[in-house]
């Protein structure tokens, strides 16, 4: 972290991220950062039309029947963060590559990567999902919103992940914010205001009530929203803050309960 982690009294973002960590362990948490079974929770929730399209799952790769599946689709596994394959067409899809990833994957316990509770339980699948691009043609943009006890404060979009990851950050209102989360901000970048926005800030609220911290992360295409998954730990607490200041005034969004108790 660079300094010493005061969690009998957090303050920062951060600080309050590990505290959770230790603390916040509700059952149903495995099942929402499970991107398979969060599907249900989702249909549940807000409505299956903000799912995307699901082509298949497994339990091993060896099972997925690849002439089944369209010339373009997505393969990722829904335990962990990052195990993502895609295929842009199958002429050129190297098969054994995307063997070698998702086992590895599934092999993986995302849990002792940095101790994120709502990991620890989840049983290892593979998915496909429908490849989905938005206005860029090149790219899905990341809508990713804070949420504390069900209320937004604050919005990010991650674009160029594949290039040159950025980041931007805005208020409630589409107002650019000076500052960064790990990866460099873009001023010089505009992102047009959603017109669906206010639509987006009412599902992260339902999404995250009675959540001391829950990041909605979600894909625009079309003006139609899509879930991409939802995140208890922003970076697993880690992620450093330009200014800092920033740190201290998200972690004073984060209301800590004296009735969590440590497992």
């Amino acid at each position: 972290m660079g300094y010493r982690l005061d969690l009998k009294n957090p303050q920062t973002f951060n600080e309050k991220i590990q505290w959770l960590k230790l603390h916040d362990r509700k059952p149903e948490y495995t099942q929402m950062v499970d991107k398979y079974a969060v599907r249900e929770y989702i249909a549940k929730t807000i409505g299956e039309e903000y799912l995307i399209p699901l082509l298949g799952v497994w339990d091993r790769f060896d099972e997925i029947d690849f002439d089944q599946l369209p010339d373009q689709f997505v393969l990722k596994c829904n335990h962990d963060s990052g195990t993502v394959v895609i295929c842009k067409d199958k002429k050129t899809f190297d098969i054994d590559d995307a063997r070698k990833k998702i086992n590895a994957g599934l092999t993986r316990n995302f849990y002792y990567s940095a101790r994120e509770w709502p990991y620890k339980n989840v049983k290892p699948k593979i998915i496909a999902e429908k490849y989905m691009v938005d206005e860029s043609g090149t790219e899905l943009k990341d809508y990713k919103v804070f949420n504390f006890n069900g209320t937004p404060k604050l919005i990010q979009v991650d674009f160029g992940r594949f290039t040159e990851h950025k980041r931007n950050l805005y208020t409630l209102n589409w107002e650019y914010l000076n500052l960064s989360i790990l990866y460099p901000t873009a001023p010089d970048i505009h992102i047009e205001k959603p017109r669906v926005l206010s639509e987006l800030l009412s599902l992260s609220s339902q999404l995250s009530r009675n959540i001391p911290l829950l990041r909605t992360d979600f894909y625009i295409i079309n003006e139609k929203i899509y879930l991409g998954e939802l995140t208890f730990h922003h970076g697993a607490g880690y992620e450093p803050f330009y200014p800092q200041d920033w740190n201290k005034i998200m972690g004073s969004w984060i209301e800590l309960s004296n009735e969590m108790e440590i497992e």
